[in-house]
Formats: structure tokens, C-alpha cells, sequence
């Protein structure tokens, strides 16, 4: 079983539109809308593809009913918490090339006692074995305490924790590794998932090679991190472990249709693998696998998987010069 706890749920809508054209009217060609937020993505991903999955996520508003009824509609079972004010919509305007462009909005704040039932249903969805994957953005009120809070209670229950999320919440779960109480669970995740950006923020640093992102991921691992999963867009992405080679990989893809909820697609592959307790190199694959099948889709996740998918697993080449450089 693996559980999502999203804090900062959206209802999304996409747009798409041949070329987006600024102080101009733009009409849509076709129009989508779809439950969202990082941890309902990846939720959905592994129901679509039949991996036991719960979505534990605050409700509220008109767009909290949507969001509902579309989880409902979907057949994802999930676990809700209502709120005062309402969740937020999103919009992602994705042009013909497969530029992408997302409007978010903040989100409803969390009063005390919602991140509360949060946490406490995040914990009770789980027994030991399974994995909880706490994603997205975090609203006001719900803080790197209350994750670390989780992550140390989930660690204390024999589950296994990941955490996709960014910004000063990444750094501020990470920076205060190693302080807990001699014999107490670390409160820190197992398996941590940023991209080439992300990490370059983390660690303060320009990644402009294949091997500087080596080096930033390891200051990662150092923190007490078990895994760093690394998306790299079209350079393809990276998994280091804790006293293991690490891995780079790469998917084919004939088209880009919608980069939207790939990198949700891509966790939630990593994690269906190791769920089932695949080699690394298995869960590499099976996550490019999941992320090369929602950037051909048109919303923001696939309908199914493209088993045919041809990826690449090898040793990475530090001197590999990316496409994309990240940082400052």
C-alpha cells in the first residue's frame, strides 16, 4: 500500500492553445479538468495502474465538491479532511509544442486543528511495510515541523516515508537532521525527489553537468536521506543510494504533449517498483516509464502506462553536460 498525503490539494484545468500569444485573446483548442496536487497525482497514477493506493488531502469549497466527485468518479479511494475555506484551482496552459505554462494558486491556510487530522489520518491509512509520500506545495499553517512530526511517527510504525516538495520546506525538513534524541527516529525522509532546480536550490549550487548533480545529490544523502531521486527532464534522471553506484536513465518518447504531473508520474513509479521490492535499476526504469507515459498525455496524468517505452539504465558519465543547466 502506498499512501499520498497532500496538504495543498488543487482542482486543475488545462488549456490548450496553439501558440500563447501575451496581450492577445487566446482560444482553447480543448479544455481539461482533473483532481490534482502533487500527492493526489501520484495516487492516481498508481490506481491507473492497479497498485493499492489511499489519498489523504483537506476538502473544502466549491472546488473541494469538484474535486470529490472527480476522485470518486475515478474510483480513488481516499481519505478527506474538511476545511473551512475553499482548496484551490489551478490552470495549465500548454501550447502546441508542449510548452507549458501553470497558474497556481496559494491554497486555503490549515488551522491547527486540520493539520492535525492531516497527520493523524496520513499515519492511520498505514501499517508497517507500507509507504507514505508526503508532495506539493504546503499552505500557511502546515509547516516543516508538522512533516517532520509525520516523518518520525511514520518511521517509528516500520513505514517507509518519501517527500516531494521544494523550496525553504526541503531545506528546513533536511536542516535540522541529526538532532533528534539519541534512540528516537530520525525525522527525516527515505527517499527524497527533487528536480535539477530544486536541488540546485537546496544545495545553493549551478548544476551544469551530469556531475555536479552527483555531488548535490550527495550532500543530500549526508543528511541521513536513504535515496535521491533526481528528475532531469530531457537529460533524462538520476537515482543515488547510500553505498550503491548510482544510476542514470533515460526514456524515449515520440511526442511531448504535456509536461504537467510528469514528475507526480515519476515518483509514483519509483515507489509502485519499490513497493514490490524491485532492484534499483527496476525502479528507475519503471518511474522514466511512468513520467515518458504522462508527458504524451493530454491532461496532467496518463490513462495507462506505455509499456513500450524503450529506457536506458547505465552508469552516468559526470562529465555529461546538461541540456538544461539549474541554480543561480
Amino acid at each position: 500500500m502506498i499512501v499520498t498525503l497532500t496538504p495543498n490539494p488543487s482542482l486543475d484545468r488545462t488549456l490548450h492553445v496553439p501558440e500563447l500569444r501575451r496581450n492577445e485573446v487566446n482560444r482553447a483548442s480543448a479544455s481539461l479538468t482533473e483532481p490534482s496536487g502533487k500527492g493526489v497525482n501520484v495516487s492516481l497514477a498508481l490506481h491507473r495502474s492497479r497498485h493499492s493506493t489511499t489519498a489523504v488531502l483537506p476538502v473544502g469549497g466549491g472546488a473541494g465538491v469538484e474535486l470529490v466527485a472527480l476522485l470518486d468518479a475515478a474510483g480513488l479511494r481516499h481519505d478527506d479532511v474538511a476545511i473551512e475555506h475553499g482548496i484551490r484551482s489551478n490552470i495549465s496552459l500548454v501550447e502546441a509544442d508542449g510548452t507549458t505554462t501553470k497558474i497556481n494558486e496559494s491554497g486555503a491556510a490549515l488551522g491547527g486543528s486540520a493539520v492535525t487530522r492531516l497527520l493523524q489520518r496520513a499515519l492511520a491509512n498505514t501499517d508497517e511495510g507500507d509507504w507514505l509520500a508526503i508532495c506539493g506545495s504546503w499552505p500557511d499553517g502546515f509547516d516543516a515541523d508538522d512533516v517532520r512530526t509525520l516523518l518520525a511517527r511514520a518511521r517509528a510504525k516500520g513505514v517507509s516515508t518519501a517527500l516531494d516538495t521544494a523550496g525553504s520546506g526541503l531545506h528546513d525538513v533536511l536542516a535540522g537532521t541529526g538532532l533528534t534524541p539519541a534512540g528516537a527516529p530520525e525525522p527525516v525522509p527515505h527517499v527524497v525527489k527533487p528536480n535539477a532546480a530544486e536541488l540546485a536550490e537546496l544545495c545553493g549550487s549551478r548544476l551544469r553537468t551530469v556531475g555536479e548533480v552527483l555531488l548535490a545529490a550527495g550532500t543530500v544523502l549526508d543528511r541521513g536521506v536513504s535515496t535521491v531521486l533526481v528528475s532531469l527532464g530531457g537529460d533524462g534522471a538520476l537515482l543515488l543510494e547510500r553505498d550503491r553506484p548510482a544510476l542514470w536513465g533515460r526514456v524515449g518518447v515520440p511526442r511531448v504533449v504535456n509536461t504537467a504531473g510528469a514528475g507526480d508520474a515519476f515518483l509514483a513509479g519509483y515507489l509502485l517498483a519499490a513497493d514490490l521490492h524491485a532492484s534499483a535499476a527496476d525502479r528507475l526504469a519503471c518511474a522514466l516509464r511512468f513520467g515518458g507515459s504522462a508527458v504524451q498525455a493530454e491532461g496532467t496524468l496518463f490513462d495507462e502506462v506505455d509499456v513500450g517505452l524503450v529506457v536506458t539504465i547505465e552508469a552516468p558519465d559526470p562529465d555529461r553536460v546538461l541540456t538544461e543547466p539549474a541554480g543561480p
